[in-house]
């Protein structure tokens, strides 16, 4: 018998969007592992890893070099520098991914998605916080900030807070389980769309 999900012969791309804090990553991890024809597409970054970031699960982490020459090489899908650190997607990975039939994650900034958003046919999920007191609080709380680090991302958060219009769905995470329920319906509802 079918699932509601996995019945397509190319996948789609869902972009999703969200400030530092908001709890995207702990979203798409649900959604992967329920629907093994979901998966992550994961970025190449040219920042160190976090102490509790694994290299080829959370990010593949490359030296800047490295990424200039996939750049001139075309490899990306998008990419965007945040905070003097690039960002990028692998085209190769998408383009197979979705041949196989999966729905393919990118978790990427509001500046990589609105680049692509004129260029690719995607999905775009904007998440967000219910406000920025309780982004705050779960930034704190995550104790991977300092307090300048706090201070760029609060108001680099109201910036992409600002452009989610731009997004197909706008999703307010206030509770992951209503939050994860509102986003596997979107992907259930766009597999079964007529294109």
């Amino acid at each position: 018998m079918r699932d509601v999900l996995g019945g397509l012969n190319r996948g789609l791309v869902f972009v999703i969007s969200a400030p530092a804090g908001t709890g995207k990553t702990t979203l798409v991890r649900m959604l992967c592992k329920k629907y093994p024809c979901i998966v992550h597409s994961i970025s190449y970054t040219t920042r160190a890893p976090r102490h509790n970031e694994v290299p080829n699960r959370d990010y593949h982490f490359i030296s800047q070099v490295e990424f200039e020459k996939k750049i001139e090489k075309g490899e990306f899908l998008e990419y965007a520098k945040v905070f003097d650190h690039y960002y990028g997607t692998s085209r190769a990975f998408v383009d197979n991914q979705q041949a196989l039939g999966k729905h393919v994650i990118l978790v990427i900034d509001t500046q990589g998605a609105i680049q692509l958003k004129e260029v690719y046919d995607a999905i775009f999920i904007f998440i967000s916080p219910p406000n920025l007191a309780e982004l705050q609080k779960r930034l704190h709380s995550r104790r991977s900030e300092t307090e300048s680090t706090m201070g760029q991302r609060l108001a680099w958060a109201e910036k992409e807070m600002a452009l989610a219009s731009l997004y197909d769905y706008h999703i307010i995470n206030e509770r992951i389980p209503i939050a994860y329920e509102v986003l596997r319906a979107i992907f259930i509802a766009e597999e079964h769309k007529n294109r």
